[in-house]
């Protein structure tokens, strides 16, 4: 592999600090911050420069207490949705009012409301409803509480083509908004991200800023997450005879269908996308994954439970990646994969997302530390724009060097369209300032698809076709 598919290093901060409350920031972040962004002013205009650190973006909300914020949908069976806000009245009702023209609402769900303490802060009312029957790739637009502004949602289609955005890690800095304005550029079906969501740790007013920062986005496509460490928020001490539990805040404010899939842990589940298609397994890296676990017997039958002949695409989500050559958290992944690993192998699952590195990794297929045809692809995705900075790190000489086709230490996202039931094109989009360039792009074709005679891939396509994707 050469530099230049690695990318360039240069000098940058590894944290940006919390500037919610500026005494915590100490004045040689400071001095880091001054010095990168000197390099970063003072370098040629033909080479790209890894961007400094970049302040906490901090929303506040505005508007009277019935109006719901924080508004954001999640895929919830085979034609449902769920609609998920918060109202600082905690009296308001849970209902969302719907229909496929602006203002006009043919039918209407209610649904229930739940509040959490940590420590000293009570969260506001945390409504989840589910709306349907939904036709799929149709626009409907709804409105939370009977109160407040309209929104507006594309349901997925429900064959192929449908693209993925895959993103982690995504905070709320300046970095994430670039991110997710190169994100809501461009058309997608639906935005998966593995793990670490806000990054409050345990500051549960950032978990309100980071919802009203995505809302743009995650009320108007579905958003299907996993948890990753920094969601966990848990403290060994009493608080009023109660302790603090982990994953409180997550749990409560992002709900995801783990019920429809078997699950009894919202830390993992599955579903089904583009009509069965697409079955999407998303592993909780912090609950126990052990065989002999719960979440262990639940993955087995749910591979089980998938009919490739009906579904040729596969994919995983988890956050401690399983194959990593940055120097940032070396084996942390490991117990799950050798705990986990032959179920997916066996399973013939097509690619393996993770988050947890701050920076971009793409490996070849995989099966136990080595190149093998019938493994997954491993991708790590973890630059979404953290306020922890990038990991900058590759360790050279590796063990798993050899099956790392491409790395590189910037922010971005990735996304996955599947055009039919053999082929699929990832690409990587870095931020470069106002664009979002491509500089990864792969072609990958399913492992069951590849199993059937007389199925052949669809050809890459040229020309015209490349600049539409």
């Amino acid at each position: 592999m050469n530099r230049a598919a690695r990318g360039r290093s240069s000098f940058t901060g590894t944290l940006c600090g919390d500037l919610l409350v500026g005494a915590m920031a100490h004045s040689w972040r400071f001095l880091v911050q001054g010095l990168t962004s000197l390099l970063f002013l003072c370098a040629r205009a033909d080479e790209y420069v890894r961007p400094p650190p970049s302040p906490l973006v901090l929303l506040a909300h505005d508007k009277p207490a019935s109006h719901p914020q924080q508004v954001h949908i999640s895929v919830a069976g085979s034609d449902g949705m769920r609609v998920s806000w918060v109202t600082d009245d905690r009296s308001a009702p849970s209902v969302v009012e719907y229909g496929t023209s602006p203002g006009k609402y043919t039918a209407s769900s209610t649904g229930d409301h739940t509040t959490y303490r940590y420590f000293f802060y009570k969260s506001g009312a945390i409504h989840h409803v589910t709306i349907g029957p939904l036709r799929p790739s149709t626009t409907y637009y709804y409105r939370c509480g009977r109160s407040g502004d309209e929104f507006s949602l594309r349901t997925p289609p429900s064959t192929l083509p449908i693209e993925f955005v895959v993103v982690g890690d995504l905070g709320q800095t300046g970095w994430t908004a670039s991110t997710m304005s190169h994100i809501g550029s461009t058309d997608y079906d639906m935005l998966l991200l593995p793990g670490d969501l806000s990054y409050a740790d345990t500051q549960q007013p950032l978990w309100d800023s980071w919802g009203r920062l995505v809302q743009p986005l995650a009320s108007a496509r579905p958003w299907m997450v996993t948890e990753g460490n920094h969601e966990a928020e848990a403290l060994p001490l009493p608080v009023v005879e109660e302790f603090v539990e982990p994953f409180v805040a997550y749990n409560a404010r992002w709900r995801m269908p783990y019920d429809h899939s078997g699950s009894t842990s919202n830390l993992y589940y599955s579903f089904d996308a583009a009509g069965g298609a697409a079955h999407v397994v998303m592993l909780g890296s912090y609950a126990a994954f052990g065989e002999g676990s719960e979440q262990h017997r639940w993955l087995e039958r749910d591979l089980a439970r998938v009919d490739r002949r009906r579904t040729p695409w596969l994919l995983v989500l988890l956050h401690a990646p399983w194959y990593n050559t940055n120097q940032a958290h070396q084996g942390e992944g490991e117990r799950m994969r050798a705990a986990m690993e032959r179920m997916l192998y066996e399973a013939q699952v097509d690619v393996v997302f993770a988050g947890h590195v701050h920076a971009y990794e793409r490996f070849t297929r995989i099966y136990d530390n080595e190149a093998d045809s019938r493994g997954p692809t491993y991708i790590t995705i973890g630059d979404g724009g953290n306020r922890e900075g990038l990991a900058l790190k590759f360790i050279e000489d590796h063990k798993s060097a050899h099956l790392s086709e491409f790395r590189e230490a910037s922010f971005g996202h990735g996304r996955l369209r599947i055009i039919d039931e053999t082929s699929a094109v990832w690409t990587w989009h870095r931020n470069d300032d106002a664009l979002a360039t491509v500089r990864d792009e792969a072609w990958l074709e399913s492992l069951a698809a590849a199993a059937k005679p007389g199925l052949a891939p669809s050809p890459p396509p040229t020309g015209r076709d490349i600049d539409e994707l």
